[in-house]
C-alpha cells in the first residue's frame, strides 16, 4: 500500500479514497461532532488494511475513560501489529498500548516525542491533550500545543482549533488574560469550537466572572448547546453559574434534561460531571431529590471491580455517598485500595493517581457524609495542593476545595475555615460561595 500523506503533510499508509476519509473524521474529531464515530464504520468495512483508521478507533475508545473499552482498544493494538506501519503510524500504536496498558504518563510522553517529528499530526496533538487535561497537567496542556501551533498553517482551518485547545492550556496554568484572547480568537474562526468555548467558561469561572460566563453560554447556546460530543460537560459549566446565582430551579432542570437523566448513554466522563454537581448542591444544604440516587445506578452499572482512572473513581464514591449507599462508596474506597496495592507503585499508572490524590479524595467524600469532618480536614489538608496529580481542570478539583470548606466550618475549625475562605476570595471576590460562607462564620461570632 503507497505511503502518501494526510492534510496537514503528515505521512500516513494508505489509498486516496482513504486518506480522505481519514482527514474528514479529523474535521468531525477537532469540532467533538458525533459523526468521529460513524468513519469508524467506514474504516472498518471499506479500509480495514489502513493503519490510520485503527490507531483513530483505539484513541477514541480510550478518550472514554471507561474501563469497558478497552478490549476494543486491545483489539485496535492486535489489528496494527498485523499492518505495515511507517514509523508514525508505529508511534501511535505504541502510545496506544502504553495508555490501554495503564501506563497513562508514558502514553503522554510518547505522544509528545511524535510531536517533535511530525508537529503538524493534528491526531497526535489532540490526544496528548486529551491526556493532559486527563494527567492534571497544566504546564504540558499549554505547552505541547505551543510546541505544535507555530508548525501549523495559519490559513488552515484547524489552526483556530489548536489555538482553542492552547486557550485552554493557558487558562489552566492561571494565565487568564492570553487564553480569554486565544478563545475568542479561535471562536472567531469556527463560532461552534465547544473545546475553545469551554476554556472561555472555564476562564469566567475561575475569575469569579460568574454573571459574565452565564451570559456567555446563554447567548452562545445555540453553538454548543446541542450536537457534539462535549455538550454535558458545557451544561455542567452552565449549571455551575446557575448555582452562583442561586437559580436552583433552573439548575435542576438542567441537569434533568441535559446532564444526567434515563437516556443518559452511562460514560464516566459525563456521570461525573453530574456527581460533582449533585455534591455541590450537597454541600448547600439543597435537597436534589431522588437524582443521587439514579446517578448511583448509573455507577453501580460500569460494573467496575478495579480502578482504571481514579478520577472517575473518586465520582462515582461522591454519588453514592451522595444517595446515603455508604456501603457501595466504600467499595469504592476498597476498590481503589486494591488497586494501589496491584499497581506496584508504577510511576506512570493509575496506582501513581491513587496514591498521590485519588485515594483520600475518595476517602474525603466518604467521610464527609458519615459527619467525619475532622478526618475530612486530616484527609484533604495534606492533599488539596496535590490533587491536580489525579487529574480533571481546576474547576472539577474544586469540588473537594469545597469540601474540606465546609467540614472546616462544620468541625468547628474556624482558623482554618477563614484561612481556605480568605484565600479563595483572595482570586475570587465575588464568589458566592466563600462569601456565604464568610458570612455564617461572621454571624457565629456575633452570636
Amino acid at each position: 500500500m503507497p505511503v502518501a500523506v494526510d492534510q496537514h503533510l503528515v505521512p500516513m499508509t494508505g489509498t486516496e479514497a482513504s486518506i480522505t476519509a481519514y482527514d474528514a473524521a479529523l474535521d468531525d474529531l477537532l469540532a467533538f461532532r458525533p459523526a468521529v464515530l460513524d468513519h469508524l464504520g467506514t474504516f472498518a468495512e471499506e479500509f480495514a488494511d489502513v493503519p490510520m483508521g485503527h490507531v483513530l478507533a483505539g484513541h477514541l475508545q480510550l478518550m472514554s475513560t471507561d474501563a469497558r473499552d478497552l478490549d476494543a482498544v486491545r483489539a485496535a493494538v492486535a489489528a496494527l501489529d498485523s499492518l505495515p506501519c511507517n514509523p508514525r503510524e508505529l508511534a501511535h500504536r505504541n502510545a496506544i498500548a502504553a495508555w490501554c496498558n495503564g501506563d497513562w504518563v508514558a502514553a503522554s510522553a510518547m505522544l509528545d516525542d511524535l510531536l517533535v517529528h511530525h508537529p503538524t499530526d493534528l491526531l497526535a496533538l489532540m490526544m496528548g491533550h486529551q491526556l493532559d487535561f486527563f494527567l492534571g497537567d497544566a504546564s504540558n496542556l499549554r505547552d505541547r500545543v505551543g510546541r505544535s501551533l507555530g508548525a501549523i498553517d495559519h490559513a488552515h482551518h484547524h489552526h483556530a482549533f489548536v489555538l482553542g485547545m492552547r486557550a485552554f492550556g493557558l487558562e489552566e496554568s492561571g494565565d487568564y488574560a492570553a487564553a480569554e484572547d486565544a478563545a475568542r480568537g479561535a471562536l472567531d474562526v469556527h463560532r461552534d469550537d465547544v473545546w475553545a468555548t469551554h476554556a472561555l467558561a472555564h476562564v469566567h469561572e475561575m475569575r469569579g466572572e460568574t454573571a459574565e460566563g452565564l451570559d456567555f453560554l446563554s447567548a452562545t447556546e445555540a453553538d454548543w448547546g446541542s450536537g457534539n460530543l462535549f455538550t454535558v460537560h458545557l451544561w455542567w459549566h452552565h449549571a455551575l453559574f446557575l448555582l452562583e446565582h442561586h437559580h436552583i430551579d433552573e439548575l435542576l432542570a438542567v441537569y434533568d434534561r441535559e446532564i444526567h437523566h434515563s437516556r443518559s448513554s452511562g460514560v464516566p466522563m459525563e456521570m461525573l460531571d453530574a456527581s460533582a454537581l449533585l455534591w455541590r448542591l450537597h454541600l448547600d444544604g439543597i435537597d436534589s431529590g431522588p437524582r443521587f440516587a439514579a446517578l448511583s445506578d448509573g455507577w453501580a452499572a460500569t460494573g467496575a471491580d478495579v480502578s482504571w482512572y481514579a478520577f472517575n473513581d473518586a465520582h462515582a464514591a461522591m454519588a453514592h455517598a451522595g444517595a446515603g449507599r455508604l456501603a457501595q462508596a466504600r467499595e469504592v474506597v476498597a476498590r481503589l485500595e486494591r488497586s494501589l496495592d496491584a499497581g506496584g507503585g508504577r510511576p506512570g499508572g493509575n496506582a501513581a493517581m491513587i496514591a498521590s490524590a485519588g485515594l483520600a479524595a475518595a476517602r474525603s467524600v466518604v467521610a464527609f457524609a458519615e459527619g467525619r469532618h475532622d478526618d475530612v480536614i486530616e484527609l484533604l489538608v495534606p492533599t488539596r495542593r496535590q490533587l491536580h496529580r489525579f487529574g480533571g481542570s481546576h474547576a472539577q478539583r474544586d469540588a473537594w476545595q469545597r469540601t474540606l470548606i465546609e467540614s472546616a466550618i462544620r468541625a468547628g475549625r474556624r482558623d482554618l475555615a477563614e484561612a481556605l475562605l480568605r484565600e479563595r476570595l483572595s482570586t475570587r471576590p465575588d464568589n458566592d460561595f466563600g462569601r456565604v460562607r464568610q458570612q455564617t462564620l461572621a454571624g457565629t461570632a456575633r452570636g
